[in-house]
């Protein structure tokens, strides 16, 4: 890991570079593309490996435990992981550290006298680990009341409060997984931030197969603990190494002078923690309005959730990539280039997500019995699941817009309310829509509220893009837009229509998926799309230099 990292990362960003170098041209123009693309690869290639690896993880949960009481007792208790991870790793603690560190990194390029690098690390990592240490032991001293105030439906608690015991572990190793992943980003290294979740699932796979026939479900539980411990391993030598390069690098930190200024206050703190626990609470009452429903309907749809957030993760790849780009350009004043970064990423990030959902709902039920209708997972959980991600999958677009516009929000590392207030109203939105469809629909119904929720905080998000922000061109944005999903309308129906009458559920999966993608590109092309037209160069390029050297050769 250590020789890989070097090799494919770009260098240090510590100092402000000449314009004439590679890896951070000139101001107003953007940053190296070959660095973009080469960073983007890397995020794609580990990220494409965790997911499978949760996937894996959670055919060997659906092959265990099925989708009954012993699986709910469990997610009740997995709660724990999914809100630190939206509140420590991918959002909140992210949003807050990468401008910061970004910041500090372009403050140091300046000529601060005091390093503002090191003074960033010593001011915020010590309270980190007592905070999160602190919260840590809190849950789980009061696993029991939580797991009643989660899911008051359920028949027997004991076992998802022995779970959350073990679950509970992961809001301090995560809290530091993600301060490292923030860190490590800021100073453009990826490698060892995006295969965090590789090692975690590996944490988690190993202790199900190697404990689940003696413990039961708490083995799962047991490896989300060992999971959190192997995520920080993966980063700490590389965040060590990056620290100590620039403290050599460093100017004199006994200099005279004021100490560095304060790149992160209690109120953009609060922000941003505010914002991730209430976009996370969606799950709460999801969580909450399915342990009232039938044994199952809880696995039901996480195992949902968990397929169809596939195309999201890899849709939010290049936005985790460009963060600290964004982010720079304004530390530096430069909104021109963080403007077109922001739409350029807005535009590819919905092609993806519109893609994947093109094919989750086309080929639903082949997806889900190939991928996990076996041993205790029975046909009827596969038509059950599948019914429910075709519905959760009307959101994604929504859930890929809120991930990539709020970091437009925070990436200038100034408190704002704002998205608070437009996820508030989302959530608002989901409970309201939820408790009401939920006696309709049951399990679906509370897809549906979770999809029509985060699409109307989306929409508040892109209304409110402004001049405190990133001061993107809303109409020109939601003008592209309109292409991808009239291309996903279109790919749907037809992958649709041909997986249907192929009996095999392997082969229909290849013939809807492959028939999704040519329709969805075709349309794309034939509306002239943006976010199409560098791969259309690319291929042209292609093509065009092999006829070259085919027409030399001959």
């Amino acid at each position: 890991m250590t020789s890989t990292t070097h090799s494919v990362e770009a260098g240090p960003v510590g100092k402000v570079p000449a314009p004439a170098t590679e890896a951070e041209p000139v101001r107003g123009s953007d940053p190296s593309n070959g660095f973009l693309a080469k960073a983007a690869l890397v995020t794609a290639v580990l990220t494409v490996a965790g997911s499978v690896l949760g996937l894996v993880r959670d055919q060997a949960l659906a092959h265990f435990f099925g989708a009954g009481s012993e699986t709910d007792a469990f997610l009740v208790a997995w709660t724990v992981p999914e809100v630190a991870t939206t509140l420590l790793i991918e959002d909140g603690l992210a949003f807050a550290l990468v401008p910061a560190f970004s910041m500090a990194l372009a403050r140091r390029g300046q000529g601060a006298r005091r390093d503002p690098v090191r003074a960033l690390v010593a001011a915020t990592l010590p309270r980190l680990m007592l905070a999160s240490g602190v919260v840590a032991l809190i849950l789980m001293a009061g696993a029991p009341a939580l797991v009643e105030l989660l899911a008051p439906g359920l028949p027997d608690p004991r076992l998802a409060v022995d779970c959350t015991l073990l679950t509970a572990t992961c809001v301090f190793t995560f809290g530091l997984a993600g301060y490292c992943s923030a860190a490590l980003r800021a100073h453009r290294r990826f490698v060892a931030p995006a295969g965090i979740y590789v090692f975690y699932n590996i944490g988690i796979i190993t202790a199900v197969f190697v404990l689940a026939p003696r413990y039961g479900v708490r083995a799962a539980a047991l490896g989300v603990a060992v999971g959190g411990v192997l995520m920080v391993l993966v980063q700490a030598p590389s965040l060590w190494r990056q620290l100590t390069r620039d403290t050599a690098d460093a100017p004199n930190e006994q200099a005279t002078g004021p100490s560095a200024p304060a790149l992160m206050g209690a109120t953009l703190i609060a922000t941003v923690l505010l914002f991730a626990l209430c976009r996370q609470s969606q799950v709460l009452i999801e969580r909450f309005l399915a342990s009232s429903l039938p044994s199952g309907a809880i696995s039901h749809l996480n195992y949902a959730q968990k397929v169809a957030q596939v195309p999201m993760i890899l849709s939010l790849m290049l936005c985790t990539v460009t963060l600290p780009v964004v982010a720079r350009a304004l530390a530096e004043g430069d909104v021109k280039r963080a403007r077109s970064r922001v739409e350029r990423d807005l535009g590819l990030a919905g092609c993806v997500v519109l893609l994947g959902t093109a094919v989750v709902i086309a080929c639903a039920p082949q997806l889900i019995q190939l991928l996990f209708q076996r041993g205790a997972f029975t046909a009827d959980d596969t038509v059950a699941t599948a019914a429910v991600m075709r519905v959760y999958a009307l959101g994604l677009l929504g859930h890929t817009l809120v991930g990539a516009l709020v970091r437009s929000y925070f990436s200038g590392g100034r408190a704002t309310w704002f998205p608070l207030s437009a996820m508030a109203v989302g959530v608002a939105a989901t409970a309201a829509i939820g408790g009401w469809a939920v006696d309709l629909w049951g399990v679906r119904g509370i897809a549906l509220a979770n999809a029509a929720g985060i699409s109307v905080t989306a929409f508040v998000l892109l209304c409110g893009m402004g001049p405190r922000n990133v001061p993107i061109r809303v109409r020109r944005v939601l003008g592209e837009l309109v292409k991808p999903v009239a291309a996903m309308v279109c790919a749907t129906g037809f992958g649709g229509a041909f997986a249907s009458r192929v009996e095999s559920p392997l082969l229909a999966f290849a013939v809807g998926s492959s028939t999704v993608a040519a329709v969805f590109v075709l349309v794309l092309w034939a509306l002239k799309a943006q976010a199409i037209e560098p791969v259309v160069r690319s291929v042209t390029t292609a093509v065009t230099s092999a006829t070259r050297k085919l027409t030399h050769v001959r």
